[in-house]
């Protein structure tokens, strides 16, 4: 499962390293409601992480036929590879030029009305419907579904998968309970260096992803 664990590993990154889902659950953990609505906000992406990768991982038996991974995976892989590609091409033409600060959406001046329920589905919605999370997520599941790893390895994956790409919300809601006096500080600091060099970093990750995916994907079409 090495090799599978190696690439949901960069796709858990790359979910964990999303600035959306960090700045908005920043902003709504300094409103008057932030404990519980940063508690909703981490609950729902923990289980929408959770439910959409144990999913493709359960129904994903027949990724595998006679011990070897099915044919049609490679293509898969390859969809995937090309889709990794072109986001980091949009992430290029969409970064913050120099001097210029990063967009953010509308919605995130609306924090301060939301209730928990708004923001579970806030957080679930960041997951499925946002394209890069969405492609990340099934691009690490498929890696764990069509390896060749026992029942309780692929459930450890899962497992790893979801803890990994969770840490973009679960770290600050930690440093908001348990940082003390510190914690306003330091998520600020978190939000602002996320802001400004994430795009970069993004745009790395996908490209590797990206020929990591198609690599893999033309070797297997061509075995």
């Amino acid at each position: 499962m090495g090799n599978a664990v190696g690439q949901m590993l960069a796709s858990a990154v790359g979910i964990a390293i999303s600035p959306v889902p960090l700045i908005a659950v920043v902003l709504m953990l300094a409103t008057p409601r932030g404990r519980g609505n940063g508690s909703a906000f981490a609950l729902g992406w923990v289980a929408a992480l959770a439910l959409v990768t144990s999913l493709i991982v359960a129904f994903g038996g027949g990724m595998r036929t006679g011990g070897e991974p099915a044919r049609w995976t490679d293509w898969l892989k390859l969809a995937l590879g090309v889709l990794f590609l072109l986001l980091a091409a949009q992430q290029w033409r969409g970064r913050p030029r120099e001097g210029q600060e990063a967009q953010v959406p509308g919605w995130m001046r609306t924090i301060d009305g939301f209730t928990p329920g708004k923001a579970a589905g806030l957080a679930v919605a960041l997951v499925v419907a946002n394209p890069k999370n969405l492609v990340l997520l099934v691009g690490g599941a498929v890696s764990i579904a069509s390896s060749g790893a026992s029942s309780e390895g692929k459930t450890l994956g899962v497992v790893l998968m979801v803890v990994i790409a969770s840490l973009c919300v679960t770290l600050p809601l930690a440093v908001f309970l348990f940082g003390g006096d510190r914690a306003e500080g330091i998520l600020a600091g978190w939000k602002t260096w996320m802001g400004a060099h994430n795009s970069a970093i993004m745009i790395v990750l996908l490209l590797v992803l990206g020929a990591k995916y198609v690599g893999d994907a033309l070797t297997g079409l061509s075995g």
